[in-house]
């Protein structure tokens, strides 16, 4: 079942990127009086086909989905002798270079609109997400050195103002990428006053992050993960370890064994690695505190024995919702969309100089793994995804490799120029070392999509 919602999701996403992008060289084709033989979304052998309005416009769906094409009236693929006055005008090549440049460039245009207007719509909708807490930092860590001890809340990186995790983790990889420092505004709980809070500012360096750190959570990395509430017992399964060694709902667990229990999370992970290892639990109820003898009981799980009492304990973080009005919403998309770009940029600019490892490079088998994974967290997270997949659509694209729309666009700006249009001996030439490289990143997308499924 989880194989299937994985193809529908990839293809569903991707069959709306590559519609959307060559939508955008349709229109503006049509805008600018070019004449369009052929709409296909995928490539390869076509499965099927129809004709409609009055250039009886073939829209076509073919074998292979990973792509598509809109096929113009094209000087260099037909003879033209046989076509009337008015459609020899509506030939592509023969289009001054600026309209050239606007068809040419209407498809990855049109996937950043596409992610705007996604993202501007969840900015709408507002979404659920954590508060930018951070968890008790580990010792000897890069983020403990630089001050943060855990429980502080981050209100601001690098001076923008933040609200919520995804907003510090976003801000904190621009910084990575750039091997900038962060410097993290924070109110911290005051040790002489419960209710009260200090206010501070955290400088974290990130310049001793590795390439394989990036690939990874980098975050964790440097020792900063998402705070998560107290180890407070939910329901409890009749007759479990947890019953059997006298836990009741809504028990607190302050410590395990004498160490103290940061979080659910720490409890949790504390209990799996202790299979069948009496342990005591001290915790708090109705406000007396008491002792107990659990015993976390072995299961199987993958490849794995782990303990468990079989009792909830809550790992949900604090949650906040934000929203934004609509032109708001559009702006922060559109930002969303830009500073996603530029990082797609740098990251390719810094994998030339290997500074960042190509393992990074991704290709069909994660980027359905990732739609199946997202489909099945919700809506939400699934239109973040296709989001982002838009943009990273665009951004390819624009690439100046000959065979993308990045590499015409060199070819017709050389033209603006110099005032003449490249050879077609040197267009050939370049069209064929553009598909090498292309082939070339391909061949490492799927090399990695495959080590990614063994590991």
């Amino acid at each position: 079942m989880n194989l299937l919602q994985t193809l529908i999701a990839f293809i569903f996403a991707l069959g709306l990127l590559v519609i959307i992008h060559e939508m955008g060289h349709f229109l503006v084709a049509r805008l600018c009086g070019v004449k369009v033989l052929r709409f296909s979304v995928g490539m390869g052998k076509v499965v099927f086909s129809r004709r409609f309005g009055a250039d009886q416009t073939e829209w076509v769906i073919s074998a292979l989905p990973l792509g598509g094409y809109v096929k113009m009236l094209d000087a260099r693929e037909q003879n033209l002798d046989e076509l009337s006055a008015h459609d020899r005008k509506r030939e592509f090549t023969s289009q001054n270079v600026w309209k050239r440049i606007a068809i040419v460039a209407a498809g990855p245009i049109s996937n950043f609109i596409l992610a705007i207007l996604l993202f501007a719509g969840l900015y709408v909708h507002g979404v659920p997400e954590p508060i930018a807490k951070i968890r008790i930092v580990p010792e000897q860590s890069v983020a403990y050195k630089a001050g943060l001890r855990g429980g502080e809340h981050v209100t601001a990186v690098n001076g923008e103002a933040i609200a919520l995790w995804s907003d510090l983790r976003w801000k904190m990889v621009q910084l990575a990428v750039e091997k900038s420092a962060a410097k993290l505004d924070i109110s911290r709980p005051d040790p002489l006053d419960p209710k009260g809070t200090l206010l501070d500012t955290i400088t974290i360096p990130l310049n001793s992050l590795t390439p394989e750190d990036l690939e990874g959570d980098f975050l964790s990395a440097l020792g900063i993960s998402l705070a998560r509430p107290p180890a407070v017992l939910g329901k409890i399964v009749p007759n479990g370890p947890a019953m059997q060694g006298g836990l009741q709902e809504g028990d607190l667990v302050l410590a395990v064994d004498g160490k103290p229990v940061a979080d659910g999370l720490a409890f949790i992970e504390l209990l799996r690695d202790s299979a069948n290892k009496p342990l005591k639990v001290t915790g708090q109820r109705a406000q007396r505190e008491f002792t107990a003898i659990v015993t976390p009981e072995a299961l199987t799980q993958g490849d794995r024995i782990v303990g468990k009492i079989k009792a909830e304990v809550s790992m949900t973080p604090v949650m906040i919702t934000v929203s934004a009005a609509p032109i708001d919403a559009i702006i922060k998309g559109a930002t969303r969309t830009w500073d996603t770009s530029v990082l797609s940029l740098k990251m390719l600019g810094k994998m030339l100089v290997g500074e960042v490892s190509l393992k990074n490079i991704t290709g069909p088998i994660t980027i359905a793994d990732y739609a199946g994974q997202t489909a099945r967290i919700g809506i939400v997270s699934y239109i973040s995804f296709i989001a982002f997949i838009s943009i990273s659509l665009g951004v390819m694209n624009l690439l100046p490799i000959p065979v993308l729309d990045g590499g015409l666009l060199l070819y017709y700006f050389v033209e603006v120029l110099t005032g003449r249009p490249i050879s077609a001996r040197f267009g050939e030439i370049a069209q064929r070392a553009g598909m090498g490289i292309l082939m070339t990143l391909m061949l490492i997308a799927v090399f990695n999509d495959i080590v990614r499924l063994i590991s």
